[in-house]
């Protein structure tokens, strides 16, 4: 891949180094995305756009800022990195600042997210009929009133330029899929869909959307949906409770990767969804959960949504243990956070766009698997509750107490699945809910699910995340409780 912005980049640290930076870095965009959605047999929208420029992040004394454009002649270039120097030189006289490290790192490299088929290849006419048949599979009922299936991709070409000497250009191609209906009788209305919590996002191609299977899954939807109308809501109880890696991902996402970005532990971000229970004087202290509960953050996992070849401020990633037979390891960090802390830098800065300032963000983490099936788990279970799909969720600003909705729930009797329910919820507390993880079932049946649209920041950023699991068990879960009933 060639280097399309060199020298404009070398404009723009020339002009902030002249400006008075002590270091300066800046990134191109290059973002192309299309979105597909078919509701009920017809084609309801497609949207596709494109979007060109660049951030600029200067270091002056310790402070940084930031100033991002879609100005590519030489007057936009020169006032954008002036006007990202100014930022930083007003930051100096904050009261009480804490002073960010001064990059060191060099690379040279180009990285490109692997493709089995580059969605530039298929055509928008197939992918609106594979859309449509995988719709059409969901009315297996009169009762099914709404159907829906949707793509989703987005490919970036990011190019990286610091005053070290950085070159690094990198292609991100991430992809979504997703299907699902709405079914209605006897006075109630209920949904299914996925696959996963909303549907499948993952780094890649259209091979994405082939692993999705949403023909083949919107059948099943279709018939659950129809099962749910009719099904009893789960009552309140305390048992054990399998959760497939539909739902557990997403509890994942809001009770491990939220209170484990270290910006929010330290207290440094606090606008959206609040701080962390957990702290960094806690670490290899706390007891985050179970023996059974071995965690990780891996920038570099095959699939994951956050997969680069390096982060937004130019950091290589690398696997780091966050969790540790449960007992609290590290967090997701970026430079200046991980210094101030003396823990380990895990390449977890990204920006929503060109014209937002990189920020630690939850990226790729993972539940390490443990033995065996979905189905051993089940038949290793005498009485207890196995819950799939995402309805509602909640979760406090400290990310410790929360409620959880899921789209149905099984009972389990003596290693066998009996009854089927609609509306099951589950409440926990962070540390106690994960301390009673006793099971994880085995990589043969692991998924990266990825989130596309995490919210955080002010002015809000959007952020792409992965949460990587198979199923797990918890022993004497609440359920059924009825704060949304």
């Amino acid at each position: 891949m060639a280097n399309q912005h060199a020298a404009r980049a070398a404009r723009v640290l020339d002009t902030a180094t002249k400006r008075g930076a002590a270091y300066a870095d800046v990134q191109f965009w290059e973002g192309t995305s299309e979105q597909l959605f078919v509701q009920n047999g017809v084609v309801r929208g497609v949207d596709s756009s494109t979007t060109v420029g660049y951030g600029v992040r200067a270091l002056v004394d310790g402070s940084w800022g930031f100033a991002g454009s879609d100005r590519l002649d030489d007057g936009g270039l020169d006032a954008t990195a002036a006007r990202a120097v100014a930022i930083a030189k007003a930051s100096t006289r904050i009261a009480n600042r804490i002073r960010a490290v001064t990059p060191t790192d060099k690379y040279v490299d180009t990285w490109s997210t692997p493709l089995e088929k580059d969605p530039r290849s298929v055509s928008l006419s197939a992918k609106a009929n594979h859309l449509l048949t995988a719709e059409k599979a969901l009315h297996v009922d009169k009762s099914i009133v709404v159907g829906y299936a949707f793509t989703f991709g987005e490919d970036t070409i990011k190019e990286f330029y610091s005053t070290n000497g950085s070159a690094i250009r990198q292609r991100i191609v991430q992809t979504g899929a997703g299907v699902g209906c709405n079914a209605v009788g006897g006075g109630d209305a209920q949904a299914r869909g996925g696959p996963g919590d909303f549907g499948l996002y993952q780094g890649g191609g259209w091979e994405v959307v082939d692993r999705a299977d949403l023909i083949r899954n919107a059948a099943r939807y279709g018939e659950e949906a129809v099962q749910l109308v009719k099904a009893p809501v789960l009552p309140e109880t305390t048992a054990d409770m399998i959760l497939t890696g539909a739902v557990l991902n997403l509890q994942m996402h809001e009770s491990i990767g939220h209170p484990l970005e270290l910006d929010r532990s330290l207290g440094w971000e606090a606008n959206f969804s609040g701080i962390s229970w957990a702290t960094p004087d806690q670490v290899g202290k706390l007891k985050y959960g179970s023996d059974a509960m071995t965690v990780y953050c891996d920038n570099t996992l095959p699939k994951g949504m956050a997969t680069v070849g390096y982060d937004d401020e130019g950091v290589k990633p690398q696997r780091v243990t966050m969790i540790e037979n449960g007992v609290l390891r590290a967090f997701e960090s970026s430079r200046d956070t991980a210094a101030q802390t003396s823990l380990p830098q895990t390449a977890s800065v990204r920006a929503q766009d060109w014209a937002s300032v990189p920020m630690v963000r939850m990226t790729n983490i993972v539940l390490a698997p443990g033995e065996g099936t979905l189905e051993d788990i089940v038949a290793d279970t005498k009485d207890g509750v196995l819950m799939d799909g995402i309805r509602s969720w909640s979760i406090d600003d400290h990310r410790l107490n929360f409620q959880f909705g899921p789209q149905l729930a099984w009972r389990i009797q003596n290693g066998k699945r009996t009854k089927l329910y609609k509306k099951p919820t589950y409440t926990g507390i962070t540390p106690h809910f994960w301390g009673s993880l006793d099971r994880v079932a085995g990589a043969s049946e692991m998924v990266a699910w990825g989130t596309p649209n995490c919210g955080k920041g002010e002015p809000e950023q959007s952020g792409r995340t992965t949460h990587a699991c198979s199923h797990a068990r918890f022993r004497n879960v609440t359920m059924g409780v009825k704060a949304d009933a």
